[in-house]
């Protein structure tokens, strides 16, 4: 038999036990609660660029030069081609300027073929004389193939409404130039007439740079809030517009 002396002694060896196996169980590793990863983050694509004013995408403008000047239909022409240049954009607002806000324009038009009838006439006869010295037999040709080139650069269709208020401020200048001192003002009044297209030209291959930023780094296929491709576009060049002829 147990006496009660050993009973109690096992008891207590009982609840050593108890107590050191609980001991040890806290010791053990923990489990650790692992948070779920986060959610990919969301990739905003930015509008693909477009062209300024409404112009097509694939349009082609005159190139810069070395020395960052732009080469366009009026450059280094004569000081007759100048004035005959500054005529045909003053014709060209003249036929698309319309509207009341316009109607100096027209008016100023009329009053400066009036005007300057001995200069403008002056210019064109020094013109037919600088084709034929140049172009012999296709002189006729080589001129009217030309003066439609200088049609088509003033009647750009999204420059149009620039040059509507260029020539506001045309009408005004030549209402203060003398009859017979129009070669005098024709390189101010071509520049004036030319700075819109100019600035558009501008405008036009910052487009081309932002368009070949965004489709390096989004990809062609790429749309706002979809996932970006890799597929470059390929710009076409082309431009064609209709003319009068001189």
């Amino acid at each position: 038999m147990v006496n009660l002396k050993n009973r109690g002694l096992l008891r207590g060896l009982s609840l050593m036990t108890g107590s050191l196996v609980a001991l040890l169980s806290g010791c053990g590793p923990k489990e650790v609660a692992v948070a779920p990863p986060p959610p990919p983050p969301v990739v905003v694509i930015p509008p693909r660029p477009m062209p300024p004013l409404g112009a097509s995408p694939n349009m082609v403008v005159p190139a810069l030069a070395v020395d960052g000047s732009r080469r366009t239909v009026n450059t280094g022409v004569s000081n007759a081609q100048m004035v005959w240049n500054l005529r045909s954009a003053y014709n060209v607002a003249a036929l698309n300027c319309v509207g009341p806000q316009y109607e100096p324009i027209l008016a100023g038009y009329k009053d400066f073929l009036k005007k300057h009838l001995k200069s403008l006439t002056a210019a064109n006869k020094a013109l037919d004389k600088e084709f034929k010295t140049r172009y012999g037999a296709k002189s006729v040709r080589e001129r009217e193939s030309y003066q439609t080139q200088v049609y088509n650069f003033f009647a750009l269709p999204p420059v149009v409404p620039a040059l509507c208020n260029a020539a506001m401020g045309l009408s005004v200048d030549l209402q203060a130039v003398p009859a017979g001192q129009l070669d005098g003002f024709a390189v101010t009044g071509l520049a004036k007439a030319e700075a819109p297209f100019k600035e558009f030209f501008n405008s036009y291959d910052q487009y081309r740079a932002d368009l070949a930023a965004w489709e390096s780094r989004y990809g062609a296929g790429a749309t706002a809030g979809a996932p970006a491709t890799t597929t470059p576009v390929a710009v076409a060049p082309g431009l064609s517009q209709q003319a009068s002829s001189r």
